[in-house]
C-alpha cells in the first residue's frame, strides 16, 4: 500500500497507515490515545487510576509519540462504527428523550 521513504519520523507514517487505513482513522486515534496518556501522566500520584497507562515502553515524553508506537505495535487499534446501528441508536436515545420530556410536561 505504501511505499517506504526515509522519513525522521519513528515508526514511519507509512506503517502506520498500514495499521490504520486511512488518515483519517490515523489522526483521530492518535490524538484519542495521546489524551488518555496526558490524562494518566496528570493522575499519576493521586491514587485515581481512570485511565490507561501507555501499553508500550518507550523514550518518547510526548503523549503523541508514545500513541503513535502503541499504534505501530498493535496495542490499540480503531473500532468500525457502523453508520446505521448509529443512527438507530440516536433515534432511540432522541425517542427516549421525548417521551421523558412529556412525562415531565404532563407532571408540571
Amino acid at each position: 500500500m505504501a511505499h517506504g521513504y526515509d522519513t525522521m519520523m519513528n515508526p514511519a507514517i507509512e506503517e502506520l497507515l498500514d495499521e490504520t487505513g486511512s488518515k483519517f482513522s490515523l489522526v483521530t486515534l492518535s490524538a484519542m490515545r495521546s489524551r488518555e496518556i496526558t490524562n494518566y501522566v496528570g493522575q499519576l500520584g493521586q491514587g485515581i487510576g481512570a485511565s490507561v497507562p501507555p501499553q508500550v515502553t518507550s523514550t518518547a515524553s510526548k503523549p503523541l509519540s508514545i500513541a503513535f508506537e502503541e499504534i505501530a505495535a498493535e496495542k490499540i487499534e480503531a473500532i468500525e462504527i457502523d453508520p446505521e446501528a448509529e443512527a438507530a441508536a440516536l433515534a432511540l436515545a432522541q425517542a427516549e428523550a421525548e417521551a421523558a420530556a412529556e412525562l415531565g410536561d404532563d407532571s408540571a
